[in-house]
């Protein structure tokens, strides 16, 4: 079934570099060298100057406020209050939750940090000496006793027990959680760069980095990085108010008024079976959030969008197509029912056999209760932008922009436009195993008359 949709590429005029600037938005490169921004790489990130190119575009002014039902790391939030914006957002991930609201917290004291840097100094090298190694087998699972040397966990055991029970301020507490869970894959020495963690692969720089110089250097560089921002946002941020909610972006009512928004801005989970839950896993397990699989599928994994086949129970009714999706787009329903029956087919010949025919399924009921609810929380003639990509799982074209283009004209948004960053996938044309769709990651808006 072909869907007809309006392509609003990049303009002709624009420089090659202007283009390939452009073409990283939906990526978390940009993020990386900006102050708070970079404290924490999350890898279903995306770039701050995408958030502030589309704040300008469609004259988001100090005062107003906006909206992202997929936070994560905080881009659009942070970015916002750096202009004087107000914002809300929502996070499904209780840990990204909680690094996000530390990230938003601008209020840190640099002395009450030096003081702290003093404490550890003087009391983790005796803390972590005191140690036997049987009781660090004891605490931690084995992912994070493959992943560090002997001695640097029990550095970072220590570095754990006097962040959490150290008197502090909450604020201070947190903050000091988000610099120690920074550092945690700094200083491993094995293969646990963003997004996997291959925890039998050493790093190709497998040196022994001390914890306490890197704890205390991260914490100095991350205080300056507060000041940085304060200074850049030149005092707008004093006038801003920011509501976070961890929750459930399907429904906000309740927590986010009707008609309360002047633009959204986000990228919600891509469909491209990435588990945002596994991918936080070595940090979880560090700080005892949770000790198995199966606690950070009850605890995490459960509370997300579903985007990821270990999500799924095929025994599970509510992956079968909702009611409410036929009923308010009834052509993008009959779409993904071909999609989902061509993928039940397919799977049945995949050595994986993946759940990508219920993914699918799930992924668009999904999506189509948070573009109802983008809709009920923004004022009239205002705009949503999701940034995204589509996806081919088992070679089956999902047109993710398209449809949620469709979606929005379904739910009450008078029109949409497409905009392409880039094309995707190259890679992987010369896997025999993999598919050879062209692929592209793109901006789809949404307008509310």
């Amino acid at each position: 079934m072909q869907i007809p949709v309006q392509l609003g590429l990049f303009e002709q005029s624009k420089t090659p570099q202007k283009k390939k600037q452009e073409s990283e938005w939906g990526t978390f490169k940009d993020s990386l060298r900006a102050p708070v921004h970079r404290w924490f790489t999350y890898p279903a990130g995306f770039s701050y100057k995408a958030v502030e190119h589309s704040i300008e575009r469609f004259g988001i002014l100090p005062g107003q406020t906006i909206y992202d039902p997929f936070m994560g790391s905080g881009t659009t939030n942070l970015t916002a209050k750096t202009l004087g914006i107000h914002s809300f957002g929502v996070e499904a991930h209780p840990f990204v939750y909680r690094i996000t609201t530390a990230k938003m917290n601008w209020c840190i004291d640099r002395g009450e940090v030096l003081e702290f840097l003093k404490v550890v100094r003087l009391e983790l090298p005796h803390l972590s000496q005191s140690y036997h190694p049987d009781q660090i087998k004891e605490t931690f699972p084995e992912l994070i006793l493959k992943c560090y040397q002997e001695n640097t966990l029990a550095d970072l055991l220590a570095l754990r027990i006097l962040v959490c029970e150290q008197k502090m301020s909450a604020d201070l507490r947190e903050f000091f959680f988000v610099v120690a869970t920074a550092l945690l894959r700094e200083v491993s020495t094995a293969a646990t760069g963003w997004p996997y963690i291959a925890p039998n692969k050493q790093k190709v720089t497998s040196m022994d980095k001390d914890v306490l110089t890197e704890f205390s250097n991260l914490a100095r560089r991350m205080v300056d990085d507060i000041e940085e921002i304060k200074i850049w946002s030149n005092g707008r941020y004093q006038r801003t108010t920011h509501t976070l909610i961890n929750g459930d972006s399907r429904d906000t009512t309740g927590q986010i008024p009707a008609e309360s928004v002047d633009h959204v801005f986000t990228s919600p989970p891509y469909l491209n079976n990435f588990d945002c839950a596994d991918r936080t896993r070595l940090e979880l397990y560090f700080w005892g959030e949770a000790k198995t699989w199966g606690e950070i599928t009850r605890d995490v994994r459960d509370k997300l969008m579903t985007s990821a086949t270990t999500q799924i129970a095929r025994s599970d009714a509510k992956y079968e197509i909702s009611a409410e999706l036929q009923a308010d787009c009834s052509d993008v329903a009959a779409f993904v029912a071909t999609a989902v029956a061509e993928l039940s087919t397919r799977r049945l010949h995949k050595g994986g056999k993946k759940s990508y025919d219920l993914m699918v399924a799930g992924y668009f009921n999904d999506i189509h209760q948070i573009v109802r609810d983008v809709y009920r929380v923004l004022k009239p003639n205002t705009k949503a932008l999701f940034v995204l990509g589509d996806s081919a799982p088992y070679g089956v074209h999902i047109p993710t922009d398209k449809l949620i283009g469709e979606i929005g004209l379904g739910v009450g948004f008078s029109d949409y436009d497409i905009e392409v960053l880039r094309t995707r996938g190259d890679k992987w044309k010369a896997n025999p195993q993999r598919h050879s769709v062209a692929l592209r990651e793109s901006i789809v808006i949404l307008s509310k008359k």
